[in-house]
Parts: C-alpha cells; structure tokens; sequence
C-alpha cells in the first residue's frame, strides 16, 4: 500500500461539513491514517472571494495516482464543486500533494504537487501530521519547508476552528 497526503480545502457552503465528508469519502479509498487541525486561509490568486478552510490529511491506499485523482475529482464534483473559471470560490477542492516518494508528471498529475512548497495554507496542516516528510525533488523536509515562509501569510495559526481535525 502507497501513502498518499491530500490537500482539503472549502470556501462555499458549510465548509466544516464538506470538509468531514471529504475525510468519510477518502477513507472509501483506503485507510485516514492521520488529520491535521482544520485553520482558517485567506484565497490566494483570486482574492475577491470567502476564506477557505484548509487540512491535510494522510492516506495508505491501494490505489495508483491516477485513479486516486480521478477519484477525488469525482468526489469534488459530487459535493457541489464547479469550475466556472481558474480559482473560482469552490464547495471542495481536493489536491494529491505527495504519493509515497514517487515524482510523476503527466498532462492530469504532477507529482509531487509542484506548489504545494509556496503554500502556506498546504504546508501549515502538513506541518501538524508530517513535519519530517522529505519532500522527493526539493531534498527538504516540510518543517523547513514551512520555516523558508516565515510568518505564514494568510493562514490564521492562531485560529483552529476545528481543534482534533475533522472528526465528529
């Protein structure tokens, strides 16, 4: 079995709930080993919409990236996800950061996900759950990663909406 780190972010809805239910979905496809707390990010790119909220989460699966994306896009459209233009505001988006230490890049993945290093709203939850994870192509581990940001911009450290992570 591979493990897979997911990125969870919310924006539209009742991003708590669509959060959870991302977390029940992806364990159908394998085991949620560990979760990070649940923090509140300003949108980056397109500022003009809510905040998000962020996790992380770790994943020992059985299923091969390709089908694990294709997976989580599926689950990110039956959870009310549309894609009217590039970073419009979003019910869910899924992202496959990292699958064991594997690099892959293809028209649909790259792997690891090549700017999850530049932010702070991916690498403040992977943090909590996997501050020692190297990532494959950089040589660094995420903790130091995280410290090359600095003050984490946009990411409310101090403000966990959700202590425990997402379970109920």
């Amino acid at each position: 079995m591979a493990v897979a780190y997911v990125a969870l972010g919310s924006n539209l809805g009742d991003r708590l709930r669509l959060l959870r239910e991302a977390v029940v979905r992806l364990g159908d496809y394998g085991t949620v080993e560990a979760l990070s707390e649940v923090y509140e990010t300003d949108p980056v790119g397109v500022t003009d919409q809510p905040t998000f909220l962020n996790a992380v989460l770790r994943l020992r699966t059985d299923l091969p990236p390709p089908d694990l994306l294709t997976s989580m896009l599926n689950m990110e459209a039956a959870l009310g996800r549309v894609r009217p233009y590039v970073q419009a505001p979003r019910t869910l988006d899924l992202d496959l950061l990292f699958y064991d230490d594997l690099t892959l890049e293809t028209a649909e993945l790259i792997l690891p996900h090549p700017r999850l290093h530049e932010r702070a709203f991916v690498l403040v939850p992977l943090a909590d759950i996997a501050p020692d994870l190297l990532h494959p192509t950089l040589g660094v581990r995420v903790r130091k990663l995280l410290s090359a940001l600095g003050d984490p911009p946009g990411v409310r450290t101090g403000v966990r909406v959700f202590r425990g992570g997402l379970r109920a």
